[in-house]
């Protein structure tokens, strides 16, 4: 039989179907066309050989901020995406409805690397990283019409609604906006996915009470919703300073709202131990890559990435599968693309990550400047997108691929 590719190799992971172990998979043009057990003899156009690395579904980062130019922060699409071993990118809040058609049109459109969006509740998006967000993320600011018309203008491109639950706006305007987002999703059938943790300035005469703000957003939020940043160290957040888990935690999961990673700036290595310990998993892993909030287009600070994510939950306890399902088919399952991206399955597109292994000792560091060191990293060779075999260049890799090293290599 014939094909344009064929990988082989001996650790092949598809959390779809469960398989896990040596075998193949055979792409012809943009589809995978064979997967499974090596029991067909190919005649490929080319063969790669993974033996020694893992292959999995193309890895999507739920979490990014890649509207580059627009936004002070954003980072180039590929870079936080094919080049940092991710197939798809879900972009969350920095367009908003009268800036997501210049998104997809000036950046997803140019883009090797699959890229979505997670529109922001309000019109204009995250301009100027939020830094005037008592201004943009406002009632005023917000237009539930606004937000149901591009979900009906765009409905391969945007599939979620982004909105926040944090002290900041919770002073200001109480739960409103998250209410109107809220019902605008229901109006336009799309899943909400909130931010967590003190972001914008604080009246301080109304500012909540810490323990109060998670429950506010829990009481409103529906099944199939996400709440980001689940290992957060900020005092409002989703552990807040509770040396036990919220009681809202189990609420939360009991009513089907998910929890998502979005590591960004401040991911606790303590908060997560203490919630992987109670058998709080996160449903979807992604990384909340972006450039400097303070600078203009200045990536330079960025310390973190999607593999290193993955790389530090694996040394807290993660199993690996548990990290692979979600960085694939969860996440995936969240935008509603299951069927096209997240698996290996026969049919589905040709997004593939391969990612190697290497042994090892290195440190790396969380948000609070705490410490881990790893015996393994994960790092992306390759990856497949829409059948094209592409090596990542990993340029945003700095926490993975130059950490402090503790064994003389890294």
């Amino acid at each position: 039989m014939d094909c344009d590719l064929l990988i082989t190799g001996d650790l092949l992971i598809d959390p779809l179907s469960g398989f896990k172990g040596h075998g193949q998979i055979a792409i012809s043009g943009k589809r995978i066309v064979a997967f499974g057990a090596a029991s067909t003899q190919w005649n490929a156009r080319q063969v790669l050989d993974t033996t020694g690395q893992i292959v999995c579904p193309g890895l999507i980062d739920l979490h990014v901020h890649a509207y580059e130019w627009v936004t002070n922060f954003g980072l180039p699409a590929d870079d936080a995406g094919i080049h940092s071993g991710a197939t798809t990118i879900v972009d969350q809040g920095s367009a908003g409805a009268w800036t997501v058609g210049g998104f997809k049109a000036h950046i997803a459109d140019h883009a090797k690397t699959d890229v979505r969006s997670f529109v922001s509740a309000n019109l204009a998006g995250a301009l100027q990283g939020g830094m005037e967000g008592t201004t943009l993320h406002s009632p005023d600011m917000t237009r539930v019409d606004e937000l149901v018309r591009v979900a009906n203008e765009y409905p391969s491109f945007v599939k979620g609604i982004k909105s926040h639950a944090e002290s900041g706006g919770l002073s200001h305007w109480g739960t409103t906006v998250l209410e109107m987002a809220l019902v605008a999703a229901n109006q336009a059938d799309l899943p909400i996915y909130v931010h967590t943790g003190e972001l914008f300035p604080v009246n301080e005469a109304t500012r909540p009470s810490a323990e109060t703000v998670l429950q506010k957003a829990v009481s409103l939020l529906r099944p199939g919703d996400t709440l980001a940043h689940v290992y957060s160290a900020m005092p409002d957040g989703i552990m807040g300073q509770s040396q036990s888990i919220p009681p809202a935690v189990f609420e939360a999961l009991d009513k089907g709202i998910h929890f998502d990673i979005g590591y960004g700036l401040n991911f606790s290595y303590a908060i997560a131990s203490r919630m992987l310990e109670a058998g709080i998993l996160p449903h979807t892993i992604s990384s909340d890559v972006h450039a400097d909030f303070n600078g203009y287009h200045d990536d330079s600070k960025l310390d973190y990435s999607l593999c290193g994510v993955m790389t530090r939950l694996w040394s807290l306890g993660m199993a690996l599968e548990d990290i692979i399902a979600r960085t694939t088919y969860h996440s995936a399952q969240l935008i509603r693309e299951e069927n096209e991206i997240g698996t290996l399955a026969v049919g589905s597109r040709a997004d593939i990550t391969i990612l190697d292994c290497e042994q090892g000792s290195w440190t790396l560091s969380d948000g609070q400047a705490e410490t881990l060191t790893v015996d393994q990293r994960l790092i992306p060779a390759w990856v497949i997108r829409d059948g094209e075999l592409i090596e990542p260049n990993q340029r945003l890799l700095r926490d993975v691929r130059h950490p402090l090293s503790t064994a003389g290599d890294g």
